[in-house]
């Protein structure tokens, strides 16, 4: 699509700078820079600062108020992956793919990743699994849809792991989580993310991979950074231990809906430069 301006033809679409090729393109450089994002808004905002915008299935804990991420589904991850996709220009956008939607066998696994990049315009997806989705990620990576990795703690896999404690903090749990990282690489993801694990575990596998590792709760041994947008900005009274509030957004809405509140009971808003008046000469 073009619009035209005399002799000026200008393309209307999107650039995306960024592409999974390039992200991958990034090891052992500048770090990887990437938060999640779920609305047009928010997604316009993070893209001229963030190499990645992740839609997470965390959108259901962070918009949807669910007790975890199992109860999203796929129409969910791509009416939000659409959002995303129109407010973000540069960065590239990776979506999840949710509880369910990939683990029965390749072949679901590629009908449903085709179907979210085909509808969203994103650039690639994310899905959580080591050793046991290697032959997923070498099936879906063969066929063109890049894919980014998810090993360590899986919130996914948090009833079979006994919640969302961290992992690799004793050095008889590394070498299944290594497994499972050099797995998925070898098997073709362009970029893994490692979550919740001991900072010398998370050394080791960056160290280990030839790919991008993007470390949540991973220290900053990491070839970049992911974290949940609004958790960084303060919107949530709980707080992980890897979470560095850079803003206080959640204090900030409370007291500006107060003021709101406040003067609408006492009738000073709207105020009078807040009032159409009449139009005529006996306005």
């Amino acid at each position: 699509m073009s619009t035209t301006s005399k002799d000026v033809t200008v393309d209307a679409r999107p650039k995306r700078q960024q592409t999974a090729k390039n992200i991958a393109a990034r090891k052992g450089d500048t770090p990887i820079v990437c938060l999640t994002a779920y609305i047009t808004p928010m997604a316009a905002r993070l893209d001229q600062h963030c190499d990645l915008l992740l839609v997470g299935d965390s959108v259901g804990m962070v918009l949807y108020g669910l007790d975890s991420t199992l109860g999203v589904d796929l129409e969910m991850m791509i009416r939000h992956g659409r959002a995303v996709c129109r407010g973000a220009k540069q960065a590239l956008v990776v979506i999840d793919m949710p509880f369910g939607s990939y683990e029965e066998s390749k072949e679901q696994a590629f009908r449903n990743a085709a179907r979210v990049l085909s509808e969203t315009g994103a650039g690639a997806v994310k899905l959580e699994g080591g050793v046991e989705m290697a032959e997923t990620v070498r099936f879906l990576s063969r066929r063109g849809i890049p894919v980014l990795g998810h090993v360590g703690l899986m919130p996914q896999s948090v009833h079979a792991h006994g919640g969302y404690g961290a992992r690799g903090r004793t050095v008889d749990e590394w070498q299944p989580i290594i497994d499972d990282a050099i797995a998925i690489a070898e098997a073709g993801a362009f970029a893994v993310v490692l979550e919740g694990v001991a900072e010398p575990l998370a050394r080791k596998v960056t160290e280990v991979l030839s790919v991008p590792v993007i470390g949540i709760g991973a220290s900053n041994a990491c070839d970049g950074q992911i974290l949940v947008t609004e958790d960084m900005l303060g919107l949530f009274a709980i707080n992980p231990k890897f979470v560095k509030r850079f803003a206080e957004i959640g204090r900030d809405i409370e007291g500006a809906i107060a003021e709101y509140a406040d003067e609408v009971r006492s009738r000073s808003f709207p105020a009078e430069e807040h009032t159409y008046k009449m139009r005529g000469a006996n306005s």
